[in-house]
């Protein structure tokens, strides 16, 4: 017991930096969370986030996985019959993913809405709904639905604690609430971004694992938003891996509600220049927002940034990156310190990309000072320094760039960590 609480409280203090001691808030939104008895410990395990500010518009990027969770299922339905249009709330709840879970399961994920919509007398299926957690087993949703008029008429504000509070209540084995937000202008007008997302374990591109969602204040339209999430989602919560492993849970949604006033942000050419500064913004943030789920990888000790330059096409950067992102044998090099480049080179050239061209290829690693280690240049090994490569390679975080010297001048950034045995040790336990 003694060994374990001093590991929790290493866990703490290690993560404690990127957890935020004070945000700033876009207007019209409250958010707040409660413990609902879905999950056992007493933890947090209901969130909600609504609109106070008229109508908001909605967008949303959901799992590849074929079997879907009910709440996936009923939100892409609202968000398709809706146009993105009058969606009011977010509800959530942790410790239970309402997957593979049959016909109850849809009416459950139903129900949540319809609840939620009452209780906020908002018109009908105005709540997009998410729910993580074990897979296969039925809601206790009698906890939830009567956790949802209490959350909503007791527990709501818009104070830094309420926002750090709901990021608290979707985690399942975060180590740490991940919460950031941002302020901006786009010309004369100054909007605001905040975003929460849970993950660590079961994540991988084509929705990494997990879920988020953001809000603004700034007027968008539901056609241009739905275009910006998906452009930001496939260079950020898509170029993530910790494992390799999709679920079937994963869901990222938007929400725009006007609050700061403006002209509104459409994906017309007349909105051009407000919609490209607008959709850079969010890139930007939900790459930040992406990188705190790799950096809580379950068992991680590595944060790795891999950057693959100079392709013929992003796709076939991104394909490159993505491989030896997802390569166990490399991930594992990483783990134990080892600078066995080869496997890197091996991802690379079982990836089928288009880029690749043995003699032009150049690999290296960058330190978190930017010292630089080549280990291939133009196809050729490097003698390599043992004990420089050891240096660099005991820092939490790390650069790998491959350069394809094709003159594509195309590239892609990836984010990945080792894998450890405490992965093996987490995911070996997950139910018991």
């Amino acid at each position: 017991m003694e060994v374990l609480m001093k590991q929790t409280i290493t866990t703490l203090n290690k993560y404690s930096r990127f957890v935020p001691k004070t945000g700033v808030y876009p207007k019209g939104y409250k958010v707040g969370s409660i413990h609902c008895g879905v999950k056992k410990n007493g933890d947090l395990d209901l969130a909600l986030l609504t609109n106070i500010n008229g109508s908001a518009n909605a967008a949303g990027v959901f799992t590849t996985n074929k079997f879907k969770a009910a709440p996936v299922q009923i939100s892409k339905k609202i968000l398709k019959e809706k146009n993105g249009s009058g969606i009011e709330s977010f509800i959530i709840n942790s410790g239970n993913a309402n997957a593979v879970t049959g016909k109850q399961g849809i009416k459950d994920a139903e129900d949540m809405v319809i609840v939620t919509d009452s209780v906020l007398e908002h018109s009908q299926n105005s709540s997009l709904i998410m729910s993580t957690g074990v897979i296969g087993q039925n809601l206790p949703i009698d906890n939830i639905l009567k956790g949802i008029p209490k959350l909503a008429l007791t527990e709501l504000g818009d104070s830094h604690e309420h926002w750090l509070n709901c990021a608290k209540a979707i985690c399942t084995t975060d180590t740490f609430p991940k919460l950031i937000t941002k302020q901006f202008k786009i010309n004369n007008d100054t909007y605001t971004l905040a975003g929460l997302c849970k993950g660590a374990g079961m994540i991988c591109p084509n929705m990494a694992t997990l879920l988020g969602f953001f809000v603004t204040d700034a007027p968008v339209s539901p056609s241009a938003l739905q275009q910006i999430l998906q452009y930001s989602v496939d260079r950020s919560f898509n170029c993530i891996s910790v494992d390799g492993d999709m679920s079937t849970n994963d869901t990222i949604v938007a929400m725009a509600n006007g609050a700061a006033a403006g002209e509104l942000i459409d994906n017309k050419a007349s909105s051009a220049e407000r919609f490209s500064k607008l959709q850079d913004e969010i890139v930007d943030f939900a790459q930040k927002l992406a990188q705190l789920v790799v950096r809580d990888g379950e068992g991680a000790t590595k944060f790795i940034h891999i950057k693959v330059k100079d392709a013929v096409s992003y796709k076939d950067a991104k394909v490159i990156a993505s491989s030896i992102a997802n390569s166990n044998l490399f991930k594992t090099a990483m783990f134990g310190k080892d600078a066995n480049w080869g496997r890197i080179l091996c991802a690379i050239g079982y990836s089928n990309s288009d880029s690749i061209i043995p003699e032009k290829t150049s690999v290296k690693f960058i330190s978190k000072n930017g010292e630089n280690l080549d280990l291939l240049i133009n196809g050729e090994p490097e003698l390599v320094d043992e004990s420089k490569a050891s240096e660099i390679l005991q820092d939490e975080d790390l650069i790998i760039e491959v350069d394809l010297g094709t003159g594509g001048e195309q590239e892609a950034d990836f984010w990945t960590c080792d894998l450890s045995h405490e992965y093996v040790t987490i995911n070996g336990d997950y139910r018991s």
